[in-house]
């Protein structure tokens, strides 16, 4: 009998919480986003099954020693693994696009307003009972709104590392469903008129345009904004790593091997911070809510701000690729593509969105800059 009880005091039913069930619950949800839905399957997909380990009892996986511990404390905490998804991504990045349309880069600028708006209203949300967000957390928070993964993850871990969970499901929950969330807000707020204009064949961009560009940003980020160096100087390595075309080797380590091994591994340590105790709070819920409204504004104001190109240009510029602004590479721009063939089926306006789309991928590099240097 002794022997039997230790047994069961030793079994995971003994000791499950509600609290680690709900949470148990939210992990299987991702995984059948990531598996039913194809929803980000290369991050959901591992967030899931990390939600899943965390709130094991007595398995011990976020405990000191623990596989997800190490995994957070060396790589979230450190922000490593951001930064070398940043390698990654610029490696996979072609800025043919935005050098032969610099114009765009205001349209990647502007779908950051989502990210300053927002902040304000994390900091208004304060006004409701229960809400306690600090001016760091309201940043944190705000920068979802960039669309931007590894960069909400890069600003959380050093802004408020306490919502790096609620956070980076809300900033890789959103896009995912940028097919769905986007769509409605681009026909809301253009004519089927503006959205069926088709767009001059953009000019062929030399190498030696496409070698000196990240050289000429990154020269930029550190005379203007050194805060944003670590983001923006290992997106500029891996770009140059691709273009510089004496380096494939590397290159495409970057593009393959490396950001996949990472994105495992940082996919598990984001799901080891949704324990229970961590992610079952009424703030998780303000988080859920802001990131929607962060990701909403920056669309609109991406969209707005290409119709206001569309007057200046005597209507030569497409309002729609100013969604893709939000840099959810490429997902954004084939969605932009994909709302201009639904006016005109000849209207393909993929390479004209992929300008605005990784300006966007620059412009939340430098946001979380500007709010790491005023509040980090």
């Amino acid at each position: 009998m002794e022997g039997l009880m230790a047994f069961w005091a030793e079994t995971g039913i003994a000791h499950f919480t509600l609290g680690q069930l709900l949470m148990m619950a939210v992990g299987l949800v991702l995984l059948y986003l990531a598996i039913g839905k194809g929803f980000e399957p290369l991050l959901l997909l591992p967030i899931g099954f990390g939600a899943v380990l965390a709130n094991i009892p007595n398995a011990g996986f976020t405990d000191e020693g623990g596989l997800l511990y190490y995994l957070y404390h060396v790589g979230l905490e450190t922000g490593i693994f951001p930064l070398l998804i940043f390698l990654g991504v610029g490696a996979l990045t072609d800025f043919g696009a935005l050098i032969a349309n610099p114009k765009t880069l205001l349209l990647g600028a502007a779908a950051q307003f989502g990210i300053f708006a927002t902040l304000l209203g994390a900091i208004a949300l304060n006004l409701v009972p229960g809400f306690e967000f600090s001016m760091t957390d309201a940043a944190a928070i705000a920068i979802i709104g960039g669309a931007d993964g590894p960069t909400a993850i890069f600003l959380s871990t050093k802004l408020a590392p306490e919502l790096l969970g609620a956070i980076a499901v809300a900033a890789y929950s959103y896009m995912a469903l940028v097919p769905i969330i986007q769509p409605p807000i681009m026909r809301a707020l253009t004519t089927k008129e503006e959205r069926a204009i088709k767009m001059e064949q953009l000019r062929e961009v030399s190498k030696m345009e496409k070698v000196l560009f990240p050289l000429m940003v990154l020269g930029l980020t550190i005379l203007f904004l050194p805060a944003a160096s670590p983001l923006v100087g290992m997106f500029c390595l891996g770009n140059l790593m691709r273009e510089s075309g004496v380096v494939d080797r590397l290159s495409n380590t970057a593009q393959n091997e490396l950001i996949n091994v990472v994105t495992i591994f940082l996919g598990l340590a984001v799901g080891s911070k949704l324990s229970a105790e961590q992610f079952l709070r009424v703030e998780t819920l303000g988080i859920l809510v802001l990131g929607a409204v962060a990701f909403s504004i920056g669309t609109a104001a991406g969209v707005l701000m290409a119709k206001v190109l569309c007057k200046l240009s005597g209507g030569k510029v497409n309002p729609l690729i100013g969604a893709a602004g939000v840099s959810a590479v490429p997902m954004a721009a084939r969605v932009a593509n994909k709302v201009g063939l639904e006016a005109n089926p000849h209207n393909y306006l993929l390479m004209h969105a992929m300008g605005p789309n990784v300006a966007g991928v620059l412009g939340s590099a430098v946001a979380a800059g500007i709010l790491l240097a005023v509040l980090g």
